[in-house]
């Protein structure tokens, strides 16, 4: 009995150690939050808030919260974000599934121990290929955004407007994506168009 307890405190290390085993606690229990205690949200363009608290295991050198640790928590709330509002039921309905195809991140002061934030999350639009969202990272002590994250959620086996026609059951048209949003797609797509020139593919092989 004694050997089969270390074998499974061993086992329960080696996957905290090696598999980041946080990550793989927290991901599905925020599926399982925002499926089963949480209302469902029919707004496609709410914003939703997912709650957080910067933990010693999150701070850098400095003593604030990590630059990877935003994208990790801003992943929990997404994942959350479409649930709730249903288009990963849709996806799966559609017999689709969505990738991360681009982020970036702007930080405006520092998150630290034990501060409380929370990630709001909302969707800004789409296109043809890919749902655009935002991330704001906002401190619970005074309200200030300290951080602004975009995400490019491309869409594979399907379209966003498939899925939003889908949850709705009607054509929806996209709302028009705010000016810095188009930008930073317009510097994506000159991003890519120079990798695949330096590639030799030309217009051939396409990116996510």
């Amino acid at each position: 009995m004694l050997g089969l307890l270390v074998a499974l405190l061993a086992l329960g290390l080696a996957v905290f150690a090696l598999l980041d085993g946080w990550y793989l606690v927290r991901l599905p229990c925020a599926v399982l939050r925002a499926r089963l205690l949480q209302p469902r949200v029919r707004d496609l363009l709410a914003e939703q808030r997912f709650p957080g608290r910067v933990l010693p295991s999150d701070l850098d050198l400095l003593l604030h919260m990590n630059n990877a640790r935003y994208l990790r928590e801003a992943d929990f709330a997404r994942v959350a974000h479409l649930t709730r509002c249903g288009v990963l039921g849709a996806l799966r309905d559609l017999r689709a599934h969505t990738v991360l195809a681009a982020s970036c991140a702007r930080h405006r002061r520092s998150l630290r121990l034990l501060e409380p934030f929370e990630v709001r999350t909302r969707l800004l639009g789409w296109d043809d290929r890919a749902f655009y969202l935002e991330a704001r990272f906002v401190s619970l002590r005074d309200g200030f955004v300290c951080a602004l994250l975009r995400f490019r959620q491309h869409l594979l086996g399907t379209s966003p407007e498939r899925v939003v026609q889908h949850l709705c059951q009607r054509r929806v048209e996209p709302p028009e994506l705010p000016v810095d949003l188009q930008h930073w797609i317009s510097y994506n797509e000159a991003s890519s168009q120079l990798l695949r020139m330096e590639s030799g593919l030309g217009d051939v092989t396409k990116d996510q």
